[in-house]
């Protein structure tokens, strides 16, 4: 139901470009569920986090083509074979990840102009959320958050479960203010994503872990199954019974 938002926003842009996206993102909620500010107030709450959420839990801090070589749905970071690896898109290693493009490295940094690419070549001005695509980083690089790299990633990771969890709680708030049948249908796919998210920030920080040899801090939600398990879940597939 939510998806449909983006072909509305797809084409309300091609009208103007310069539509906020929050203007967007309402006019679609009054025109798709209600007027009622009681309403539309939660759902634009859900709308306007929903995209950096994704984010957070399956390629943060620039990390990319990390998913399944074959559906693209769910994380195959360790997918590794002549026709394509995703090692060539993280290069993980016992000390570091990320990829080197500044000028120094492919020099695909050049294909901007400056100032952006002299921003994009200093991993000090280099923007978080690009930072592994542009450059390759020890895992004990200290992030602009005082974190490690290894801590940032993990705080990524986990926060974007917790923002799923955040949307379906946020959801419940319209528990009576709208049709049933709707309701339940996010709801149920909320649910789902909730169990997506798990998969890829389990999935990934296990992968990864192999080569920091780093601890996920024992205060955090421990994964539930070892990377072999993560690894073998197919797509599409039936979740019933994995995580309840």
């Amino acid at each position: 139901m939510f998806g449909q938002a983006n072909w509305y926003a797809f084409g309300r842009l091609a009208w103007n470009p310069d539509t906020s996206s929050g203007e967007i993102a309402e006019d679609w909620a009054r025109m798709t569920f209600s007027n009622d500010k009681s309403v539309i107030s939660p759902v634009l709450k859900i709308m306007m986090i929903s995209r950096e959420t994704y984010v957070n839990y399956t390629m943060p801090l620039g990390l990319n083509h990390i998913m399944n070589y074959d559906t693209h749905n769910g994380p195959e970071p360790w997918h590794n074979d002549p026709v394509w690896t995703a090692f060539d898109y993280h290069k993980i290693t016992r000390d570091s990840i990320g990829v080197n493009r500044t000028a120094k490295g492919t020099g695909a940094t050049g294909q901007y102009h400056n100032p952006i690419s002299e921003m994009f070549d200093d991993i000090r001005k280099c923007p978080q959320e690009y930072l592994l695509w542009f450059h390759r980083v020890p895992w004990n690089y200290k992030m602009a958050s005082g974190r490690t790299l290894w801590d940032e990633l993990i705080y990524h990771y986990y926060k974007g479960v917790d923002e799923v969890r955040q949307m379906q709680t946020i959801w419940n708030e319209l528990d009576g203010k709208i049709d049933r049948e709707r309701f339940n249908h996010v709801a149920s796919l909320l649910k789902y994503q909730e169990q997506e998210a798990i998969w890829w920030r389990d999935g990934c920080l296990l992968f990864f872990q192999d080569y920091s040899r780093l601890p996920i801090p024992a205060n955090l939600e421990q994964p539930k199954h070892s990377l072999k398990y993560y690894k073998t879940i197919p797509f599409p597939h039936d979740w019933k019974g994995r995580y309840e």
